[in-house]
């Protein structure tokens, strides 16, 4: 969480709602090269999951070590998938 009086930063990340003047309910998850791996923006009627976001990071982790994509559903220490980006779009 980031205090944000000047709207720099939801403008830089485009979470900002320009009717109401201020951001969405968002997520943005940034690597230690400065590259966003996930963004998410919320409806204003639903909260966030922390357990879900703690998920996504160890996904987004888990298969940076391992190379191994990580299926619906994962949670740690569960297997992760072999990525075949041939198989894209076939039953």
């Amino acid at each position: 969480m980031i205090s944000d009086r000047n709207q720099y930063i939801s403008r830089a990340y485009r979470v900002l709602d320009e009717q109401s003047g201020s951001s969405f309910r968002a997520t943005v998850i940034v690597d230690p090269n400065g590259v966003i791996v996930s963004k998410l923006i919320y409806p204003r009627e639903v909260g966030r999951n922390t357990y879900e976001i703690l998920r996504l990071l160890q996904g987004i982790q888990f298969g940076r070590q391992t190379n191994l994509g990580v299926p619906v559903n994962w949670v740690p220490s569960m297997p992760g998938i072999e990525r075949r980006t041939e198989d894209i779009g076939k039953i």
